[in-house]
């Protein structure tokens, strides 16, 4: 029996009686009546043991990429390698070679940001490869005649498998037997509608079994089936775009741009502080030299920044994950949410909970713009039984989903035995069942049991319109029978429609809080769907949507260009909506300057959240999607997200606020460097020093202030507003410190470079410390708290013996202790002055901006 090439029972023509995604076609066989007997003896047979190992020797085995989350290297690749991190290892490299250890302090931001942002996002990675081994269930295979339970990974191409209701497809299919099998192709076509399967018919891998049974033909298997080509484009590495990590590599690039100048005017005017080249080279002072050059460079580099932004992601990671079931894959994501102002999603999970309800029953001449009639009198005309029918069909154990919904309103079902059950016919669209006591009672499509041109039917096409899903329930007087007596599939010639059952989608109780909070928070909810844009519709307008604008049938579009680009922007609800053109929307709104998220389960929908600036995928989704989103909600809930926004604000908002601090030691430090290089003024602090001042003007409370709540929304232009602030900063520090250096050289001849450095650091920090008062004002307790052991931590530095002897301090003289203080004083006056110029300055450009007041206490 040859598995390779055609297959013995079938023809070559393609041809479309499924209705999988078009992107099959031509790779369906024909299925013809003259291969029926073949197809009937394989599906019994299958393959035989000889014929699996040729399989397998062939290459044609099930092998499946089932990466649930990112791969080690990339999470390492991202948090190793940048800009920042090549800069410090350089500078930490320079220090080690001349064994100066008690100067590499500044590496241990290095350090810590890459350990902590690895750490989370690794965890995040282990959590979801463990859901992912939760998922995999053995596969029934028929081999050697014989039916037996396989790991999916193992089946081979030309595998006979059977499926029942429940199982997923293992790859992809052509149906030998089918007995009634309905599919749902959601993860693939975003349709939930179910789709019958007939033998010929193409299935494919990830769709499930939501009635009946079948036996299906192997013949795309492992990385040849349309999911694994899915899965393989969108699992291609893309780095999600964040404000605050690009903002802080733009801010590392312009500095390594710079260094190209910065470091040989560093290296020039140390070397002339040094006495000249001659000297240094006499003297050996190169590691002096080197030293001070590192401590230069080393104190331009925001390393800082960068730990207190990768704490802040992880915290928030942490929070979510504690609270809300939210796992992040990639740290920034919780920034980037917070920048969303256009939501893309799927109607089921998140509108609906997938799956329908029952509504009502209703009579077949009620308009279906008009409420159906309350109360039993209408009722009591209907033949008797009906109510019994109908749970029974509910509580058929081989009911279809739509049917099984009839148990929310007619929960018990008859004790009367039935006389004659007709399973349903996917084919005929409707089912019976005959009671002795009763007749025969027929629920099926308004197709099958309404005649073509009554006001029935045309009442039945209204009520589709409206989003809602109808049935009819009709009476005949007995099932049809062949001549053995036993019921056939035939609907009764004297069968009457009765009334319509009709069932709506089953809205999350959630949903319309959640659509008015992004609605209230400025955010454009989207809706691509697969299914009829009028049940999308219905649901979205139960949420709360705004449907002014109506939904589109996204099948009257093409897959891309300008026409789809701007109906993506025009309307806000979609139906049929193809895997291609929910890629191409989210893509086309990103061009027009949108800020896009996108959620999801299915495989198609993977490669529409791998291009979305945000893409999170539902608990339950495809592994392939779960491994291109950034967020994971594990409990499927949407309603979890605006705790994930909240988060995100507070992560912007209060990194915006701890830059201010960085950013000014940033600025000065290289304005500082560069002064001093080109006056040939030696560089006024040692590494140790510095890293001692760095943590007590920005460190230590730049961590606590991180941390604060802040629901402050987000408006662009973060960059822009935090140097606007820090730059009048940075040159009144560089100001102050350079006239307490130039007193010192030329006021004070002689005086020790110890001294100088003492007083340099007295200057620096009491403008630190005030330049933090202005940024984390109002005070509260805690801030209080906080300022008295930074100002504890300060003096000690100066006074205890052990630490003065770290330092290298020396006391300098009355007259230069009182100057370093001055200048300190009046820089701090300064600071304050370009605070509430900088206040203003923000109000007038961003009106959109919540500023804070400058006051140093809250209103009561």
């Amino acid at each position: 029996m040859a598995f390779e090439g055609e297959y013995w029972f079938m023809s070559s023509k393609p041809q479309s009686t499924s209705t999988a995604d078009s992107a099959t076609a031509g790779f369906v066989p024909e299925y013809s009546a003259d291969a029926h007997n073949g197809s009937a003896e394989l599906a019994s047979c299958g393959l035989s043991t000889a014929e699996v190992e040729r399989a397998v020797a062939a290459g044609k085995v099930n092998t499946q990429n089932n990466k649930s989350s990112r791969t080690l290297w990339s999470i390492m690749r991202a948090h190793l390698f940048t800009v920042f991190n090549l800069v410090l290892g350089l500078c930490g490299l320079v220090v080690i070679l001349y064994q100066r250890w008690a100067d590499l302090l500044f590496l241990f931001a290095v350090v810590a940001n890459v350990i902590i942002g690895f750490v989370q996002e690794y965890k995040a990675k282990l959590e979801l490869d463990r859901i992912s081994l939760l998922d995999r269930a053995p596969v029934s295979v028929v081999r050697d005649g014989k039916l037996s339970e396989v790991p999916m990974e193992t089946l081979v191409e030309g595998d006979v498998v059977v499926l029942k209701r429940g199982d997923q497809v293992p790859a992809d299919a052509v149906v030998l037997t089918s007995e009634s099998m309905e599919l749902d192709e959601s993860l693939l076509t975003g349709e939930n509608d179910p789709i019958a399967k007939r033998p010929g018919d193409m299935v494919l891998s990830a769709s499930s079994v939501l009635a009946g049974t079948g036996r299906v033909l192997l013949q795309a298997v492992g990385a040849q089936s349309r999911a694994s080509k899915i899965s393989d484009e969108a699992r291609q590495f893309s780095r999600i775009q964040s404000e605050l990590r690009d903002a802080l590599d733009r801010v590392v690039r312009w500095i390594t741009f710079g260094l190209a100048v910065i470091i040989p005017i560093v290296l020039w005017g140390q070397v002339r502080a040094a006495g000249g080249l001659e000297v240094v080279n006499r003297d050996g002072l190169w590691e002096n030299v080197a030293i001070a050059v590192v401590s230069s460079v080393a104190s331009m580099i925001p390393q800082g920044l960068a730990l207190m932004t990768t704490l802040a992601f992880a915290a928030a990671a942490v929070a979510l994950g504690r609270k809300h079931n939210i796992l992040v894959q990639e740290q920034p994501a919780v920034e980037v949410l917070a920048r969303v102002d256009t939501v893309c999603f799927d109607k089921t999970g998140t509108l609906t909970e997938g799956g329908v309800i029952f509504d009502s029953v209703r009579p077949l001449s009620t308009p279906a713009q008009t409420e159906a009639p309350e109360g039993d009198q209408w009722r009591a005309s209907l033949p008797k039984g009906w109510d019994e029918a109908l749970a029974w069909f509910g509580a058929d154990e081989n009911a279809n989903p739509t049917a099984k919904a009839l148990t929310g309103g007619f929960a018990d079902a008859p004790a009367e035995k039935t006389s004659g059950v007709v399973p349903f016919s996917s084919a005929l669209r409707f089912s019976a069942v005959e009671f002795a006591s009763s007749g025969a009672w027929l629920l099926g499509a308004p197709e099958a049991l309404l005649d073509q041109g009554t006001i029935e039917r045309e009442r039945a096409a209204e009520l589709a319109s409206l989003g809602l899903r109808t049935m009819v329930l009709a009476h005949a007087s007995a099932v049809v029978r062949n001549d053995d007596g036993n019921p056939v599939q035939r609907i009764p010639t004297d069968h009457t429609p009765v009334l319509f059952v009709i069932f709506r989608e089953n809205v999350r109780a959630d949903a319309p809080e959640i659509v008015d909070y992004f609605n209230r928070q400025g955010v454009t909810l989207k809706v691509f769907s697969g299914d009829n844009p009028y049940t999308v519709q219905a649901a979205a307008k139960t949420a709360g949507m705004d449907i002014s604008a109506g939904a589109i049938d996204a099948s009257t579009l093409p897959e891309d260009g300008p026409e789809l680009a701007e109906a993506a922007e025009k309307y806000n609800i979609f139906g049929r909506v193809s895997p291609e053109q929910k890629k191409n929307m989210v893509i086309s709104l990103k061009e027009k300057g949108h800020v896009v998220a996108m959620t999801g389960d299915g495989i198609n929908d993977a490669l529409a959240l791998k291009h979305a600036n945000l893409g999170i995928a539902m608990g339950n989704a495809a592994p392939a999607t779960k491994a291109v989103s950034r967020l994971v909600l594990l409990d499927g809930k949407f309603s979890s997200l605006p705790a994930a926004l909240e988060q995100g604000r507070q992560v912007i908002a209060n990194i915006e606020m701890v830059a201010n601090l960085f950013l000014t030691k940033t600025g000065f430090a290289i304005l500082l460097g560069v002064t001093f290089g080109l006056m040939g003024l030696i560089f006024p602090f040692l590494p140790r020093q510095y890293s001692t001042a760095d943590f007590l003007i920005v460190g230590a409370s730049s961590f606590a202030l991180a941390l604060l709540p802040n629901s402050r929304r987000y408006v662009p232009g973060f960059l822009h507003r935090v140097l606007n602030y820090t730059v009048p900063n940075s040159i009144i520090v560089v100001a102050m410190l350079l006239t307490v250096n130039l007193a010192a050289l030329l006021v004070f001849p002689g005086t020790d470079m110890r001294q100088v450095q003492t007083a340099s650091f007295i200057t620096l920090v009491i403008m630190g410390l005030w330049n933090l008062a202005a940024v984390a004002r109002p005070f509260n307790k805690a801030r209080i708290l906080l300022f008295g052991a930074l100002l504890a931590v300060f003096f000690a530095a100066l006074l205890v013996p052990v630490l003065v002897r770290y330092h290298q301090f020396e006391a300098p003289s009355a007259l230069l202790l009182w100057l370093s203080v001055g200048a300190g004083v009046l820089g701090a006056v300064l600071i304050e002055v370009n605070a509430h110029r900088s206040r203003r300055w923000q109000k007038r450009h961003y009106p959109d901006l919540e500023v804070a007041p400058l006051r140093f206490f809250p209103q009561k």
